[in-house]
């Protein structure tokens, strides 16, 4: 029998983790050879957790208390590594509790990794349920991504990861900055399967653009040599073509080293994540079980 953890982070939101429960429980009940145990970072909430009824096809629920408020990748990487030291499992699954990582999804995640129980599995976003508005930053998100990293980055936190890559993942600090890059950076062989970014069970998003462009700024860090590289590359390509191109080459190429500054500071702050011991972050840990 596979033991598979899911991991995921709350701040505030019980309402929709209780929904996210349910639906979880409703799309694993006919899983047979599949036992699930669910560990909820708890990510410095104010309000006070509600009671929460485990649903029959869930083992047991660990929620983790973090002393503050430290953001989804310190969550998530806190998870993994508490997991590793404290549970026997096979895989572990990473989601969001607001309902934009659609439980649903789970089966795929699971069928595929059967197919191959060694590679981990990340959901590929073939469709998103957001305005126009951030589609269009978030493609120009993946351009920037591939131009400056080589990178094709078109996959979240939603994932199956095998515990040897959990494993792997644990020891690169840059966990703490961001699971996506990480993922992308240490796991050279990934599966995937499509998956539709579903709606927030309530309310609307709450991460500001600005808090959007930072997260995309953060996954790119996570390659800051490969940019760093490439960037010079373009700057002296600039220079050769100066002829035929003028004035744009010059604008380009201040452009460039202002989108580098911005790496670099962002990277200055993977560097101060990277020296959180993320077991201090957490105050103490409760157990719900059958």
């Amino acid at each position: 029998m596979k033991k598979i953890i899911l991991i995921t982070p709350v701040y505030n939101d019980w309402e929709s983790f209780n929904k996210l429960l349910d639906e979880i429980s409703l799309t694993v009940e006919n899983l047979h050879n599949v036992a699930f145990e669910l560990i909820v970072i708890n990510d410095g909430s104010t309000m006070l957790t509600p009671k929460i009824n485990i649903p029959k096809n869930i083992k047991k629920i660990e929620i983790l208390n973090m002393k503050k408020n430290n953001g989804h990748a310190i969550c998530l990487a806190h998870g993994i590594r508490y997991c590793l030291k404290n549970y026997e499992f096979d895989y572990i699954i990473l989601m969001d509790a607001d309902g934009e990582d659609r439980p649903v999804e789970i089966r795929d995640l699971i069928f595929k990794i059967d197919k191959d129980p060694n590679t981990s599995i990340v959901a590929k976003r073939v469709k998103r349920s957001e305005g126009p508005i951030f589609r269009v930053f978030y493609q120009c998100h993946k351009i920037l991504t591939f131009v400056f990293t080589g990178k094709l980055m078109n996959f979240g936190n939603f994932s199956i990861l095998t515990k040897k890559d959990a494993e792997v993942l644990s020891i690169d600090h840059t966990l703490n900055s961001n699971i996506s890059g990480t993922v992308k950076k240490n796991i050279k062989n990934l599966g995937y399967i499509n998956c539709v970014r579903g709606k927030r069970y309530f309310g609307p998003s709450k991460m500001p653009l600005a808090k959007l462009i930072f997260h995309s700024f953060s996954i790119i860090a996570v390659f800051k040599m490969n940019v760093f590289l490439r960037s010079a590359l373009f700057i002296i390509l600039f220079s050769y073509l100066n002829p035929y191109i003028g004035i744009y080459g010059h604008v380009l190429s201040i452009l460039i080293v202002f989108f580098n500054l911005m790496i670099y500071y962002v990277s200055l702050m993977i560097e101060k994540n990277k020296k959180i011991n993320t077991d201090h972050e957490q105050k103490n840990s409760e157990i719900i079980a059958h």
